[in-house]
């Protein structure tokens, strides 16, 4: 550092952009990105942020958080619940939040099984006695695949305004970051994990030797944990108190995967039936014709699809007709909507999904819909 750098000019200026605590999120956020856990556990999930942000991340299908204070949590709570547009539009992926009541220093069954365990700001919190117990539940017990701690780094301290000793009341430490890193690599040792170091919060330039505002480390399990030995340390009995619980609906939950079908199947056959009707009218003004009632065979052509539904290749037995008052759309044709076919998978299901629901031919190869109804809507 420069002898004649002043640290006084820094003192009531220090300002994070985005906020500390958004970067840290976003940090977890992008580590998600990275691995692509299905199970992620929250350790002193406080007012639920993170979760929240979690939630939205494909790839997660199972989000616990756990606490200390249930108050906190249940202020909260409600952000982790399911909105009207989820039952809308279920997600392909299923999804179930989960917050408990408990200590760090308490093992319980259900926190096994998870890929990834965050523990934001969480460890200075804790008294002695539960941070010696802390990395047996975490490492030992849980043991999940990648762990990330993350603390205020106490060499930061000097330039936050007002930090007399910590920088909340409620820390029991703050360690710099020798003493971070020599209980993390410890720690890692003990339990066969890696660890990496890393932190969010730049320090002013000029001040780069403090480190970052908070220090983070990445912990990644060595060898696979066996089934065997995770089930040999499970306590008898559960210790954590379930405060919330929350089941997103899904399209792996066929109730509302056949509603689904059943919307995308309407959807699809209303496009069909209006691109066959606006051509045959099309011809109709072209030619003059009278308007005599007739049958009407389709004859596939570039223009007959709209541009969202694609265009299927279509064979001769799928192609809609008009016979009479009414428009005949053949399964097969819906069926080969790309959309239609993710959600379905088998012929034999959209038959399923769809029996009782629409109306279909006397054969049940076509859904039905009367011409009449469509001049109505006109």
């Amino acid at each position: 550092m420069d002898k004649n750098f002043q640290e006084e000019p820094f003192i009531g200026i220090i300002k994070f952009t985005p906020p500390l605590y958004k970067q840290r999120y976003q940090f977890i956020k992008d580590l998600v990105g990275k691995y692509k856990p299905k199970k992620v556990a929250d350790l002193g999930c406080a007012d639920c942020t993170l979760l929240q942000m979690l939630k939205f991340c494909s790839c997660i299908e199972v989000l616990t958080g756990l606490d200390i204070c249930a108050s906190v949590m249940k202020e909260n709570m409600h952000r982790l619940s399911p909105l009207p547009g989820d039952y809308l539009q279920p997600a392909e992926r299923p999804l179930t939040v989960t917050l408990h009541q408990g200590s760090v220093a308490h093992k319980d069954p259900c926190m096994l099984g998870f890929d990834l365990v965050t523990c934001i700001e969480l460890i200075e919190h804790l008294e002695q006695s539960e941070l010696k117990k802390f990395p047996e539940v975490v490492f030992g017990f849980m043991a999940p695949r990648i762990v990330v701690i993350s603390t205020p780094n106490s060499e930061f301290n000097a330039l936050l305004p007002g930090k007399a000793l910590f920088r909340h009341p409620d820390h029991k430490f703050e360690w710099n970051r020798a003493q971070f890193q020599s209980w993390a690599l410890e720690t890692a040792r003990r339990y066969d994990y890696s660890v990496e170091f890393t932190g969010v919060g730049h320090p002013p330039t000029g001040m780069e030797n403090v480190g970052f505002c908070t220090q983070i480390g990445v912990f990644v399990r060595k060898y696979p944990q066996t089934s065997e030995s995770a089930q040999s340390e499970k306590p008898t009995e559960a210790v954590y108190k379930t405060v919330f619980r929350a089941v997103y609906p899904s399209l792996k939950d066929e109730k509302y995967l056949k509603n689904a079908v059943l919307s995308e199947v309407i959807f699809t056959a209303q496009n069909i039936k209006r691109s066959l009707l606006d051509r045959l009218m099309a011809e109709h003004e072209e030619y003059n014709d009278d308007p005599v009632e007739r049958k009407f065979q389709f004859q596939p052509s570039r223009n007959c699809f709209s541009e969202d539904l694609g265009k299927p290749v279509v064979e001769k037995s799928m192609e809609p007709f008009v016979d009479g008052n009414v428009v005949y759309v053949p399964l097969t044709t819906i069926f080969s909507f790309p959309k239609v076919k993710r959600l379905c998978g088998t012929f034999e299901k959209l038959c399923k999904f769809i029996a009782g629901k629409v109306t279909l031919s006397s054969d049940g190869s076509a859904v039905m819909f009367n011409t009449e109804l469509e001049n109505e809507e006109n």
